[in-house]
């Protein structure tokens, strides 16, 4: 493995790993050695799957997701300074400090805080209560809430960042005043993020979608030997949003995920670890576990609201709608700046833009105008309007400090290898109906233990595409035989990718689902685990592997497998409040007449 790096004076020098696309960060200046460059392999290659899986079954099992991340970043260390421990602690603080000075990482580091802090003056200044009275008016039961966040996903489509922070953010008291619990808020922002992000047209995600595919088929028409293959591919390569699109049928698992999401809500029906949550706080025993750490504290005392504070809605509501404008303006601005005017359609703006940028502009014009709202007002002084937006920040420190852990963790398993390993593992013989399917899993196996789905998509699709190529698929863009063989393990890599980050708890999107929601991480991934399972094993046997044989048309194979999972809630899920004292009878959804619904500590 050449490209693993030279270890100076005791320190191993590792290259930065972006969250979503690979490029470099500045480089952190380091003396100059005499030394010879050391070349550490890593042999075998599962070995590169131990770090992250060291770090997730820790986490898992003692809930110490700090101490848990580091353990994984300082064992791939060891392993990359040929299992010197003194060394590899060097090397694992520098894997930290990389993520760090990362660009893109800083950006996503400043809009959380920025965020957090503008989500405390609106708390302070009354406004986020005047909010709750509002949305009262709509959400007068649980599942009109659940359905309610549900639903708003739609309004911030355009980036699974910005829908899970300003989502759960804003939603959190009112589902906090209607006891559910802040597992189930944080699994239904996080399963309509990504999945809507990677599913919608014009979204952040498309240029790298675009990118990607283009690249594959760019590279498998410069190895085809057959010219007429190799014409139908480099027309695809010139085309991939045409590719993208007829793709966009067979992501099944996005598609399910988002459906399954809102059959439980209708349906009033849970399972397993979730089904104890929802219990737990709907009996009024806490919106989070006894004993659990959320990721943030929106509750700190320096963020309620005085008592003479008066409660109004647009003290909140407009420096969200603010944080939404000047993203969807950040994110035209920056993609037509990179375009002639000639190519500013909305797919090729939206393809060029820079996500972090535009995030980072949006969050601070929002802290500026919550600030000059209750400044204005007279609610709070400026300097109370700054004690509460320091507040905000502080709320959110805890999960900064496990997404800088979360983000050095992947930066060790992309010097390990762990991608391209289990990418190798597609070399294989296989028939090529089954390619679909098993790209799926590798592909969520991937992201799983690498923490990133952009990451995946960057290691898989130069490797999937040629490969399904090579063993036959059909490319004829125009609906050639096989074509959807082709199209299927497109999407499988960006489902898959989409399931394993969903799974992982070294995810960033986990992560900030988590922080938004004010919920314990391990608790987050051990309510919505089970979930995201049944959902991968229902878009696997009725979509990647059937569809792809075209044995049914994906719209049926999705048709189908909501009926499924909708059987499979009717058998196995229970309603968390029957038996439970409510206003209005058992299992209606209202509200509990108990008045403990404090949030456990």
């Amino acid at each position: 493995m050449d490209h693993l790096p030279p270890v100076f004076r005791g320190f191993a020098v590792f290259r930065p790993r972006e969250p979503r696309v690979s490029g470099p960060a500045p480089a952190i200046p380091r003396p100059a050695s005499s030394a010879p460059a050391m070349t550490l392999p890593i042999e075998p290659g599962w070995l590169s799957l131990i770090p992250p899986l060291v770090a997730i079954l820790l986490a898992l099992l003692t809930r110490e997701v700090i101490l848990s991340l580091f353990a994984g970043v300082w064992m791939g260390a060891v392993f990359l300074a040929g299992n010197n421990p003194v060394t590899g602690t060097g090397g694992a603080l520098q894997f930290l400090v990389d993520a760090l000075v990362d660009p893109d990482h800083m950006a996503i580091v400043m809009f959380s805080l920025l965020l957090g802090g503008m989500v405390g003056v609106m708390a302070r200044s009354g406004g986020t209560q005047g909010i709750v009275e509002v949305l009262e008016k709509l959400a007068t039961n649980r599942t009109r809430g659940q359905f309610l966040t549900w639903a708003s996903a739609v309004f911030i489509f355009f980036d699974d960042y910005a829908n899970t922070l300003i989502r759960g953010n804003a939603l959190r008291p009112m589902t906090d005043r209607l006891l559910i619990s802040r597992e189930k808020l944080a699994y239904i922002v996080d399963s309509t993020a990504a999945p809507l992000a990677v599913s919608a047209v014009v979204t952040t995600w498309i240029g790298f979608q675009i990118t990607q595919v283009r690249d594959g088929l760019a590279g498998a028409a410069e190895r085809a030997t057959d010219p007429a293959i190799a014409q139908q591919l480099q027309a695809g390569a010139d085309n991939p949003f045409l590719v993208v699109l007829h793709s966009i049928p067979y992501l099944f698992y996005p598609i399910l995920a988002l459906a399954f999401v809102l059959l439980v809500i209708l349906m009033r029906r849970d399972f397993g670890a979730m089904y104890k949550a929802e219990r737990r706080s709907y009996s009024g025993g806490g919106l989070i576990r006894p004993g659990a750490v959320p990721a943030s504290d929106p509750s700190a005392e320096a963020l309620q609201p005085p008592p003479d504070a008066p409660h109004r809605w647009y003290n909140a509501a407009v420096p969200v709608l603010v944080v939404i404008g000047v993203a969807l303006a950040g994110l035209w601005g920056t993609g037509a700046a990179a375009l002639a005017p000639g190519d500013r359609t909305i797919v090729n703006v939206i393809g060029e833009a820079d996500p972090f940028s535009a995030l980072l502009w949006a969050s601070f014009a929002g802290c500026v105008t919550a600030i000059a709202l209750v400044a204005g007002q007279k609610i709070l002084s400026v300097k109370e309007a700054l004690d509460a937006w320091m507040g905000g920040i502080q709320s959110m420190l805890m999960a900064v400090i496990i997404l800088v852990l979360a983000w050095g963790l992947g930066g060790v398993t992309g010097e390990l290898g762990t991608g391209p390993y289990l990418a190798s593992l597609l070399q294989e013989t296989l028939p090529l109906g089954l390619l679909p399917g098993l790209v799926f899993l590798v592909a969520a196996l991937t992201a799983f233990s690498t923490g990133t789905s952009w990451g995946t998509m960057a290691i898989l699709f130069p490797v999937v595409i040629p490969l399904a190529v090579a063993m036959g698929a059909g490319v004829g863009f125009a609906g050639g035989e096989h074509y959807a063989i082709l199209l299927g393990t497109i999407s499988s890599v960006m489902a898959g990718a989409v399931f394993g980050d969903h799974s992982s708890p070294i995810s960033d999107t986990t992560v900030l689902s988590s922080m938004a929601s004010s919920c314990d991480l391990v608790d987050h991934v051990r309510t919505q685990l089970p979930y995201a399972l049944v959902v991968a094993v229902v878009a696997l046997a009725v979509g990647e592997i059937p569809a792809a044989l075209e044995w049914i048309h994906p719209v049926w194979a999705i048709a189908m497998g909501i009926v499924i999972l909708w059987g499979i809630l009717r058998i196995w899920g229970r309603n968390p409040a029957e038996g439970l004292p409510t206003e209005a009878g058992p299992g209606s959804g209202e509200v509990p007449s108990t008045e403990t619904a404090g949030v456990a500590s």
